[in-house]
């Protein structure tokens, strides 16, 4: 009996198999990338371009015919008539901290009350994660993993999309802090069935409620305090400019007010993120060089007047206009961030440069988030985080990434969706 149940508890463990890919071993030699065309994300293209990368970090860029290396120095890998990339980056996603919505369990994206910027979302991030291989495999390398669900929610981090552990994956901790605007106005119902519009009520008592939080962690010293006041202290770097304010808002007049609130309280990096109004207000967000993140352009016209591609459009309109734009796909349906690249190939179709528009997923978000000393360009000195793709990466049709790098680690690409595309490709053969 004793050997029977032995066998009970050993048999799941050996049908049951790994969800994800083993994170990659270190870099261990010199690799050079040979015969792509390289994209380099500061709008410069380079036909027949050599990268190499050692030890995790950029060594060589150039054309192959102006580029002198020798290659027994180097594992070559011959990528020619494909496309190379800086790893792109997604800022303002719940990657890590939701698995399955429906169920509770797996979801650890928001934290009780209203004010939390003591909260920190990298240490919810998991990295056993089935989503996370499947949004690397469309050339996303690198998150923003974002704090969801109050008025202030707490810090995001910038994390890199293999590792053991979140320590393994921490790129940059606590990056920034978020708040939730207040709206102007509350809605009822849901998208296939929208009820009616109605003032927010509580509209006014929030903006206090951030008013008096900002102006207590301005004149807080915590050097003077014996037990420090937790949610006080972790405001302090958007005085100093360790951090950045992230502004969720989407209205003009609410982007006006919480850039002056910013600004007034002296914060020294604020963002914009969501943005469907800033097209409206482009004059005053230049005027105080504010960056914003648009949330989802593959969306419905936001009022019955305006254009069908509207949404589409937005991009082209904000850079002509002189912002910094980035792109994030900020959706319930967080798993559909994988579409980053695409959302940038709709900014190419309606309006921006090829090149710009690849910039708004890579170089755009580092200097937006301050990590564009590492990350966002292929550039010597900076992270050998690379993309390959047979074609452009940023058109669904012609998508597909081939190799993957991060910190010179060469990264699996495979994902469950894979895995189950064959198990039933072989199964619905026709013939069978």
């Amino acid at each position: 009996m004793k050997h029977f149940f032995l066998l009970l508890f050993l048999i799941p463990f050996h049908v049951v198999h790994a969800q994800r890919p083993d994170p990659a071993p270190p870099q261990e030699r010199p690799i050079l990338l040979s015969g792509a065309t390289l994209h380099t994300g500061t709008g410069e293209v380079i036909e027949n371009a050599v990268v190499g990368f050692a030890e995790g970090k950029i060594t060589l860029v150039g054309a192959a015919a102006a580029t002198t290396f020798n290659p027994a120095d180097f594992r070559v890998i011959d990528v020619s008539g494909q496309h190379l990339y800086p790893g792109l980056i997604l800022p303002n996603a719940e990657v890590g901290l939701v698995e399955i919505s429906a169920v509770r369990a797996t979801n650890d994206e928001e934290e009780v009350g209203e004010l939390n910027p003591n909260v920190r979302a990298l240490i919810a991030y998991n990295t056993d994660s089935d989503i996370i291989p499947t949004i690397r495999s469309n050339g996303i390398l690198t998150v923003q993993t974002t704090p969801r669900g109050s008025l202030l929610s707490g810090a995001s981090s910038l994390m890199q999309l293999d590792g053991w552990n979140w320590e393994d994956a921490a790129v940059k901790a606590d990056d920034g802090l978020h708040i939730y605007w207040p709206n102007l106005f509350t809605r009822s119902g849901w998208w296939a069935e929208p009820g009616g519009v109605k003032k927010n009520e509580n509209r006014d008592k929030e903006i206090q409620e951030l008013e008096s939080l900002f102006s207590e962690a301005a004149a807080y010293n915590p050097a003077n305090e014996a037990v420090k006041n937790l949610k006080l202290t972790a405001l302090k770097g958007l005085f100093d400019g360790s951090q950045r304010l992230y502004l969720h808002a989407s209205y003009g007049k609410e982007i006006v007010e919480a850039v002056q609130f910013a600004l007034r309280h002296g914060v020294q990096h604020p963002v914009v993120i969501g943005g469907q109004d800033a097209w409206m207000v482009t004059d005053f967000l230049k005027e105080h060089n504010i960056p914003v993140v648009l949330s989802t352009i593959h969306a419905l016209p936001p009022r019955p007047e305006s254009n069908v591609d509207h949404a589409y459009e937005l991009p082209h309109r904000l850079q002509e206009a002189g912002i910094t734009v980035a792109l994030d796909y900020d959706d319930e349906s967080y798993f559909r961030s994988r579409s980053l690249p695409f959302l940038a190939g709709t900014a190419a179709a309606y309006g921006v440069d090829r090149e710009e528009a690849l910039k708004m997923v890579t170089s755009n978000p580092a200097k937006i988030m301050g990590i564009d000393d590492r990350l966002g360009t292929v550039e010597v000195g900076k992270d050998a985080t690379l993309v390959v793709s047979q074609g452009d990466l940023l058109d669904m049709r012609t998508s597909h990434v081939t190799q993957a790098f991060i910190n010179g680690r060469e990264i699996s690409l495979d994902n469950k969706h894979k895995r189950l595309y064959e198990t039933y490709r072989k199964k619905y053969q026709l013939g069978e």
